[in-house]
Parts: C-alpha cells; sequence; structure tokens
C-alpha cells in the first residue's frame, strides 16, 4: 500500500467530519464527486480517497488536481469494503461520511446532517433521501426507508429495515462504527446494508427526507444475480440468531434466493432454497409450482417463466 499526504493541506487538522471516498478506474469520474465534497457549505472536513488498485490515471489526476485531500492506494484490488476500511484506519473527525467516486452530494448535505447530529446528540446516523439518475438520463425520487427501533424487520415490506439507505447519504458518528466494527470484506454485495444492519441494533438514525445526494445507477456489481444471491445468504447466516423467528421475513428472502438461483441456471440451488420456503411457510404455492417447473429442466423452467412474463 502507498500513502500519498500533502502536509500543508487545506483542511483542518482535526476536522469534525472525515469524508471517505473508495475508488476504482474513476478517472474519467472522480473530479465530480470530488468538487462535490469541496462544494459543501459546511467546510469542517478532511478527504480521504482510498484508490483500490486502478489501472488508469486516477491518482496522478488525483495528485495533480486534488494536492490537499489524503490519497492512498492499494498495491493490489482488495474491494470496496477493504478500501473504505483503509480509509477508517486513518480517520481523525468525530463523524465519518462515505462517498462514491462517481456520485455527487448536493451543497448542503453535510451542513444539514452536522445540525441534526447537534440537535439530537443520542443520534448515531443520520441519512437522507436521494435523486437516483439512471444510465439513459432519467432522474427518480428514491425514497430511503424510515428505521426506527433496533429490530431488524421491516414488517410492511418484510425486507431489512436499513434496506434502500445509500452509504452515500450516511453521516455515523465514529464512535458507532467503532462499537460494531468496519466493514466486512467477505461479502461480495450490501457491504452498506451489513454495515447498518449491525449499527440499527444499537444506534438511533435519523432520516432527513430531502434528496441530497445525485446517486448515478450503473450496471457491475450491485446487478450481479450470483452475488446478490450468495450475500443474501451470507446474511440471513450471520444474523440468524435475530431473524430466526421472523418466518414471513425468512420466507421472503428464500424465496428470492431461490427464483434468483433459478433464474440463472442454478435449478438445484434454487430448489434447496425454494423448499426452505415451504417450511417456513406451507401455503408457498409459488415454490411449489416454481419447484414443479425446474424440474423438467433450464430450458423449459425459462420458456414457462418468460410467457408467464408476457402475459402477466
Amino acid at each position: 500500500m502507498t500513502q500519498c499526504v500533502n502536509k500543508n493541506n487545506m483542511f483542518n487538522e482535526n476536522p469534525k467530519v472525515s469524508v471517505i471516498i473508495p475508488t476504482y478506474n474513476r478517472e474519467h469520474l472522480i473530479s465530480r464527486s470530488i468538487e462535490s465534497v469541496l462544494n459543501q457549505t459546511y467546510k469542517d472536513f478532511e478527504v480521504i480517497i482510498v484508490d483500490d488498485a486502478s489501472t488508469d490515471n486516477t491518482g496522478e489526476l488525483i495528485t495533480k488536481m486534488y494536492p490537499d485531500v489524503i490519497y492512498i492506494k492499494h498495491d493490489i484490488n482488495r474491494g470496496a469494503a477493504a478500501a473504505r476500511n483503509t480509509g477508517l484506519n486513518v480517520v481523525r473527525g468525530k463523524y465519518i461520511a462515505f462517498h462514491d467516486s462517481d456520485d455527487e452530494w448536493l451543497p448542503e448535505k453535510l451542513e444539514k446532517q452536522m445540525v441534526i447530529f447537534e440537535k439530537f446528540p443520542e443520534v448515531g446516523i443520520v441519512y437522507t433521501d436521494m435523486l437516483r439518475i439512471s444510465e439513459d438520463g432519467r432522474m427518480d425520487y428514491w425514497n430511503a426507508p424510515p428505521v426506527t427501533g433496533h429490530g431488524l424487520v421491516n414488517e410492511k415490506t418484510l425486507d431489512y429495515k436499513v434496506e434502500g439507505i445509500g452509504i452515500q447519504s450516511s453521516a455515523i458518528k465514529k464512535e458507532c462504527i467503532e462499537y460494531v466494527g468496519h466493514f466486512d470484506e467477505k461479502l461480495p454485495r450490501f457491504i452498506d446494508l451489513e454495515l447498518f444492519i449491525r449499527l440499527s441494533k444499537y444506534f438511533d438514525f435519523y432520516h432527513i427526507r430531502e434528496p441530497l445526494v445525485k446517486y448515478y445507477a450503473n450496471d457491475g456489481i450491485s446487478t450481479n444475480i450470483v452475488a446478490g444471491s450468495t450475500a443474501k445468504i451470507y446474511l440471513i447466516d450471520k444474523f440468524f440468531e435475530d431473524l430466526k423467528a421472523e418466518n414471513k421475513f425468512l420466507a421472503k428472502q428464500y424465496y428470492d434466493i431461490g427464483y434468483s438461483m433459478l433464474s440463472s441456471g442454478n435449478l438445484k440451488g434454487g430448489r434447496y432454497y425454494l423448499i426452505k420456503v415451504i417450511k417456513v411457510n406451507h401455503s408457498a404455492v409459488k415454490s411449489f409450482l416454481l419447484i414443479f417447473i425446474s424440474l423438467f429442466g433450464y430450458k423449459i423452467y425459462e420458456n414457462v417463466i418468460n410467457v408467464h412474463k408476457k402475459i402477466f
């Protein structure tokens, strides 16, 4: 690992907020992210950029155009969780704000979050809504979920209560992360969700119902079906003691995993998780039907599902 730090930088030597930006081959996009941080109305922060072994000119661009940031580069690509953890190891701020290297903060994001921390000292995490911008330029309002209490499950959606919170929209007290630990580097996906689940067990969340982040959606790890199924299984196993009485939640999660596996051609794995649905919900008609169709092979299964989608 190499580290480049400008000792005579523009930032406070004892900043209140540490902004961590992991990046990988984002030479063409990262300026948008950095500029949105530098343009914040709240100025008491440091910027830590962790380059996860980029092979383009990301590093050269950062050190030339932004000499005042703390720049750290991994020798080998270790993934987003490891990059964020590297940043956590060097933070000096009382509060930590994570940003993505292709997204934008609106100018008042940090200021509005810090007002909440000052007003409600019991709060550990402050998060906001976002504007989701698709690859074709369409903009949609991303409503983050409300988070109350310290249970893990949203009884209405049967998802994790914190699912849908953007890591780039959050600001977190450093002491909270120190209590629950850093990002889990074993996960192939949902690393932000997993951290939020742990935080939600012990600390209060505050939702600013205003979009203060522009989130640019793109294909990649977040749309990888196999990685998603693997991560969902990992999360259930990790938090099973907290979830074992949540039969409706487990049935929905197992169904989603099973359906995804069947869709990717893993018929044996898909049937395994659909059987788990039936064990916690004996009236799971869809699961019985999907298991039956899958017994005729993937080609027939795929054709039947495609016809169903066209009709319904």
